[in-house]
Order: structure tokens, then C-alpha cells, then sequence
């Protein structure tokens, strides 16, 4: 259990409030009356001294006022005791009713009119509470009162892992720390404690969400590598990236700390080109005022600032085993710099063989009885809506022949997908997967290959002027991806009601910005960051379209809110990433050999690994597996007791089951289709390859070509 601390990338200087001392003698005094020390199994006051969260405060929040400083050294005082009694009282007990009812008590603490307190939380909840939402806006509290009841009610994340004595696979690792971890509810206090709350129209953003989850995921895995003979050797926890690589990957210890300490670089090296490359995009297209944009880079300075307090924090805590090898306070090695290097440096269109592994699969294809007419259908629909002509301005070559149209088969792929469904309805989610399909080779072509980011942009703003709510069309469509879409939201949107029409104009929208990302990747040549990848590729692969599409034709609408459960969101990510994961291994040689493309998961951890392909095909196929795993445990394990907790009766529970087997027809129908279709085949291939693909003029001043060429005839 022996291991030595890696070598730490420290890109930031740790700085120290000056209000140190008056913090500490402030915390002191207010975790007393809070009761902290009531038990001294838990606490006492050496316990508090010893571990100095005046001090992590005064490093994480070097600028803030003394007043401000004191509030802040409160509220992890305070999320430190939670944690720790929360050990104490259930953990070691493994009371899962009683933990329950604990964590539900704390969520009446963050309302206006809370109970009586019975225990030190409650009671420390309830005065901090009172102290600092009064400084912040609506949607400030909104958002902490969601990471708030994350890190709280997650707790029974691990308490089951306990219970069970599994050890969780990385992404739903990496997925599940962020909200039990705290750091996302850290980086709100960062807004608190530097004056820096974030303007509501950029929140919710992907260069925020980035750049705060970078932040947490670099300052958990830290931690982790902090706390592992405290956590894993002696309470006892499974949940320990160093020790959920040892499991995954079948190494020791020390290994285990390299990877998880590669992973902090990769996260810091994501944080980073995210707050240089796509942040400031982001303050141009919403306009933000100077102070707005201001408010948004003292955040940035806040997460930078606290990534470093933290890390020097952790050296000096007796919370955590002392480190043998301690660094200066900056430290950016040849290596780290190689690491980041490494992502913009890949040549493309590199020989790739991949070698299919054996997927696991325990669950049956079952065919809908309309295969051959939905077949012959969108045969007709892909040469009618245009895929197979050439493109405006590109007149080279199409994308498909009416041969790959054939051959690609995707009414099979909807067969397997939708088996119960009638005629209409299977015709319609064949031309969904054509659609996607065909705008999944359309964009990387056109706008990645002409490295057009701008036509990208404009592109996604007509298609989501092609959806609209009230059925009116205001925009001609001029393309084939912009006919097929118009022509698909009309036949599906057309008996919906508004709120649906809405909830499915936002999936596809969410599908079509991510293909921006994959733009911009291509045209930076960048190797996107593991855990930036398997999230973004979710959304490329279109999975909430899948899913909303699947519930518009189930008999009987589930309500949304399970859809936020931790129950339904992991099986649903682990279904979704065993799909896309398929995808990646079958199309691995076509996207990475012939197409140059870097957005497949065998590059991803070739990349990430310095490894050759069948390690990383490796890599890949146990991730798959996995996955697998998991949505089978959740599905046989924490939902039924999900649905016993909320007293389901035997109406949802049927609505549940059909909607857990979509998922399994989801996957089984995915794999079915990847090993019957010609899409990934050799053969199709190299005979795609000696057609010469054309994206006419590029260059400097080329782009207005491409442009005009989209324009009606007769324009100017």
C-alpha cells in the first residue's frame, strides 16, 4: 500500500489571505457553539486545529475580506464535520434507511423556513444559510442549493458502493466524485467569496460547465491521491480514483497514483485551453457587458486561485498523510508540457487496424415486423431530401451514393432500436437515424475539412430556425441536412403538444452545437481530453434525441423528474456510452485512416496512454464492458430499491421496465446494426477512398465561395 506522490503539474502560485489568523480564531469559536465537539468520537477541538480549514480558506481564497473569509473557513468547517459524521453515524453502521432520512432532513435547511435543528449540521446549516444567500441572486442560490444537495445526498453513492463492495468503473468514477466531492459546490462559493457571480445567460454554457467541472475533477483526483491511506486503507472506502484504477486496469498501487495524476494534468491542460480558446468566443457571442465580463474572469482567477491553495493546502494538513515528496510552489516539467503538446501534434489519417473485441451481450435483438417497408421508405426519403447529389459549391462528389444509402440500412438500425413500434412510426426513426447520420459525415467535411467554423455556426442557427414551435416555416431549406430536417419536424413535431416540440427543438439543438465542438477540434488539430470526450461524444451521438424520440412513442410518459434520479441518469449514461463505445471500435479505421477524423475513443486513449492501437482497443473494450456492468447492476439493484423508496406502484413500475428494455434494444439493436451494415467495412472503405472528396476553394478569403453557394439562385 506504499506509494511515493507523483510529480504534481502546478501551473499556479499559492498565494495566502492575510486574514489567516483571524479566520481561524472565528471558525474556532462558531464550530463550538455549532456543537462540532459534542461527540469527540467525531470531533474535537485538536481535530479542527489539526486540520486547518482557516488556512485551505486563506490559500483557496487569497483576495477576499476578512468578514467574507470568515463565512467561507465556515462552510467547510462545516462540510468537513458533515462528512465526517456522516461516516460516523452511517458509514460504519451502514444504515441506509436512517442515512437516507438524515440527508432528507439537511434539503429543509436551504428554504426560507426551516425547522428546528436536531444535530450540529442541521443547526451549522442553518446559520450559514442565513449568512450568505441574502448577497446573491435567485439563480446564484438556485444553483448552489443543486450542488449543495449533490454533495449531501450523493453520500448514499458511496455508502452503496460500501454496502456492496464494488468498486465503480472511471466515467461513472469521474461522474459521481463531482457531486459527492464537493468541488462544483466550491466553485459556487467562488462566486460568493470573490465577487464573481457568473451572469445567468453564460451559467449554464459549455466553456463554464467546462471549466468548473476541469476544476473539480482536478481538485477530487488530488485529493484522492491526498487521502488514499486515509480513505481506502484505513476507513475502508471504495470510492478512490487510485484504487478504482488498480481495479480497472489490474495494477499496483503506484501505477494506479501515475494514471490518476496523468488524468489531474489532462483536466488542467483542459481548463486551461478552455479558458484561452473558448471563453472569450463566449463573451463575444452573448455580448457581456465589462463589468459582466469582468465578473467572469475573476471566477476563472478564483478557480486558478483555489486549484492552487488547494494543492498547497493538502501538504500541510495533518487531515491527510503528509507527502514524501514535496514540490515549490510552481512546477511545469518537460513532461507536463510534452502531456499538453501531445494533444495539438497527432498526424491525422495514420494507418489504423483495429482489431474487434468480444462486445458482451447479454440482451436479445428483436426486429419490428415493418422492417422491409420502413427500408424501402427511406431508401426513397435519403435520395429524395438530397443525400445522394453533390453539394452546393462542391461539385466533385456527394457524400452517399444510393449504394451506401443501401448498404448503410439504417431502417435495420431502426428495427432493432424501435421493434414494437407501427409502420409511421418505424419509417419516421429511420429517417432520424439517416439524418444524423448523413450530418455526422456532412459537418467534418464541409466545415472541419474547409476549416470553417463561421459556416458551422451560421448552419446550426438555420437549422434551429428550421424547427419551429408554431409549425410556421420562416426559413427555405437549401441543403440536404437542411431539407431532411424540416422534413422530419414536420412529420414529428406536428402532433406534439408546445411543451414536447420544445423539449425536442432543445435535444436536437444540444446534438447539432456539439458538432461545433468537433469543428473546432479539427480545425485546432486537437486530441480532445478523455473525460471532455466521452461526455461531449454523448451528445454528438445524438443520445438525448434518441431518448426523447423513444418517449414520444412509449404508451405511457414517465414523469421527468425520475429522469434526474441517479438511478436513471447512470443507467442511462452507461447504455449511451456502451453505444457509442460500439461505435467507436467499428468505426475506428474509417474515421481515424480514411478520414482523418480525431474524435474516436481508440485515438482518445492512444493519445492519452502513449500507447499502440490494441492497447488502447483494449482500454476501449474494457471501458464497453464495463459500462455494461454497470447498467446491469443498476437495472437489477439500485432501481427496484429506487421504486421501493418512492412506493412505485404497479403502473410506473410497468412504465419503468419498458422504458429500461428500450435501453436494452437500444444497445443490442446498435450492435446488430454495426456488424450487418457496410458502413465500416473495408471493402467500402478503400473504395470510398479512391474518390476524391473536394471541398472546393480554401484559404484566406475562400470562405465567401462556400457561402454564396448556398444561396438561392439569383442572389447576391
Amino acid at each position: 500500500m506504499a506509494y511515493e506522490l507523483p510529480d504534481f503539474y502546478l501551473p499556479y502560485p499559492p498565494r495566502l489571505n492575510p486574514h489567516l489568523e483571524t479566520a481561524r480564531a472565528h471558525t474556532r469559536a462558531w464550530a463550538a457553539r455549532m456543537g462540532f465537539f459534542d461527540d469527540p468520537d467525531i470531533w474535537g477541538p485538536a481535530d479542527l486545529e489539526a486540520h486547518d480549514y482557516g488556512l485551505m480558506c486563506a490559500y483557496a481564497h487569497p483576495d477576499c475580506p476578512a468578514e467574507e473569509l470568515d463565512l467561507i473557513t465556515d462552510w467547510y468547517a462545516w462540510v468537513f464535520f458533515f462528512d465526517d459524521h456522516f461516516l460516523h453515524a452511517f458509514k460504519r453502521t451502514k444504515d441506509l434507511k436512517g442515512a437516507q432520512a438524515y440527508l432528507d432532513r439537511i434539503d429543509l435547511f436551504m428554504a426560507d423556513d426551516p425547522p428546528e435543528p436536531t444535530n450540529p449540521v442541521e443547526l451549522g446549516l442553518k446559520d450559514l444559510w442565513a449568512r450568505t444567500v441574502p448577497a446573491m441572486t435567485d439563480g446564484w442560490r438556485r444553483r448552489f442549493v443543486s450542488v449543495t444537495r449533490d454533495l449531501t445526498q450523493e453520500s448514499m453513492w458511496e455508502l452503496f458502493h460500501i454496502e456492496s463492495g464494488l468498486v465503480s468503473n472511471p466515467i461513472e468514477y469521474i461522474e459521481e466524485r463531482r457531486k459527492v466531492g464537493g468541488a462544483p459546490w466550491s466553485a459556487c462559493l467562488v462566486e460568493h467569496a470573490a465577487a464573481a457571480e457568473l451572469p445567468a445567460r453564460v451559467a449554464h454554457t459549455r466553456p463554464i460547465r467546462v471549466l468548473t467541472e476541469t476544476f473539480a475533477d482536478a481538485v477530487h483526483l488530488r485529493n484522492d491521491l491526498f487521502s488514499y491511506q486515509r480513505e481506502v486503507v484505513a476507513e475502508g472506502e471504495l470510492s478512490n480514483s487510485v484504487l478504482v484504477c488498480e481495479n480497472f486496469f489490474g495494477c499496483g498501487t503506484q501505477r494506479g497514483v501515475e494514471i490518476t495524476n496523468d488524468m489531474i494534468t489532462s483536466r488542467l491542460h483542459q481548463f486551461e485551453h478552455t479558458a484561452l480558446t473558448e471563453l472569450p468566443a463566449l463573451l463575444a457571442e452573448h455580448a457581456l457587458a465589462p463589468h459582466e465580463q469582468e465578473r467572469v474572469m475573476r471566477y476563472v482567477k478564483g478557480l486558478q486561485d483555489w486549484q492552487a491553495g488547494g494543492h498547497a493546502w493538502h501538504l500541510a494538513s495533518s487531515r491527510y498523510t503528509k507527502a514524501q515528496r514535496e514540490r515549490g510552489p510552481l512546477n511545469v516539467s518537460p513532461a507536463h508540457v510534452k502531456s499538453g503538446l501531445r494533444n495539438f501534434t497527432y498526424r491525422p489519417f495514420s494507418e489504423t487496424t483495429v482489431r474487434l473485441p468480444q462486445f458482451p451481450m447479454p440482451f436479445t435483438v428483436r426486429d419490428n415486423p415493418h422492417l422491409d417497408r420502413a427500408r424501402a421508405h427511406n431508401e426513397r426519403w435519403c435520395v429524395e431530401m438530397g443525400f445522394t447529389t453533390a453539394l452546393p459549391g462542391l461539385p466533385s462528389t456527394a457524400l452517399w451514393t444510393e449504394g451506401q444509402v443501401k448498404g448503410f440500412d439504417m431502417a435495420l438500425c431502426a428495427s432493432g432500436l424501435a421493434p414494437e413500434v407501427d409502420a409511421r412510426a418505424l419509417e419516421l426513426a429511420a429517417d432520424w437515424l439517416a439524418w444524423g447520420t448523413y450530418a455526422d459525415d456532412y459537418y467534418p467535411k464541409v466545415y472541419g475539412g474547409g476549416h470553417d467554423l463561421t459556416g458551422a455556426k451560421l448552419s446550426n442557427r438555420r437549422l434551429r430556425d428550421l424547427m419551429p414551435i408554431d409549425l410556421i416555416p420562416i426559413t427555405l431549406p437549401l441543403t440536404a441536412v437542411e431539407r431532411g430536417l424540416a422534413d422530419l419536424w414536420a412529420r414529428t413535431a406536428t402532433p406534439l403538444p408546445e411543451a414536447e416540440r420544445r423539449a425536442l427543438r432543445d435535444e436536437v439543438t444540444i446534438m447539432i452545437h456539439s458538432w461545433e465542438w468537433e469543428v473546432v477540434n479539427l480545425i485546432q488539430n486537437r486530441v480532445p481530453d478523455p473525460v471532455d470526450y466521452i461526455e461531449m461524444r454523448r451528445l454528438t451521438f445524438g443520445t438525448g434525441l434518441t431518448i426523447r424520440l423513444n418517449r414520444l412513442t412509449s404508451p405511457q410518459p414517465l414523469p421527468d423528474e425520475l429522469f434526474r434520479t441517479r438511478e436513471f441518469l447512470a443507467m442511462t449514461n452507461a447504455a449511451a456510452d456502451y453505444s457509442c463505445l460500439v461505435n467507436d471500435l467499428f468505426s475506428g479505421q474509417k474515421e481515424i485512416q480514411f478520414e482523418g477524423d480525431l474524435h474516436n475513443s481508440v485515438l482518445v486513449m492512444r493519445n492519452f496512454f502513449d500507447c499502440d492501437v490494441d492497447e488502447a482497443v483494449a482500454v476501449v473494450a474494457k471501458l464497453l464492458a464495463a459500462r455494461m456492468a454497470e447498467f446491469e447492476h443498476v437495472v437489477g439493484n439500485d432501481l427496484p430499491a429506487m421504486l421501493d423508496t418512492r412506493g412505485a406502484d404497479d403502473e410506473l413500475r410497468g412504465a419503468v421496465a419498458r422504458y429500461v428494455t428500450g435501453l436494452q434494444d437500444w444497445m443490442a439493436g446498435i450492435l446488430r446494426w454495426h456488424g450487418r451494415c457496410t458502413r465500416y467495412t473495408e471493402s467500402e472503405l478503400r473504395r470510398g477512398s479512391a474518390v476524391r472528396w473536394t471541398q472546393g476553394p480554401t484559404g484566406l478569403g475562400t470562405a465567401v465561395s462556400r457561402i454564396h453557394s448556398l444561396l438561392p439562385m439569383g442572389a447576391p
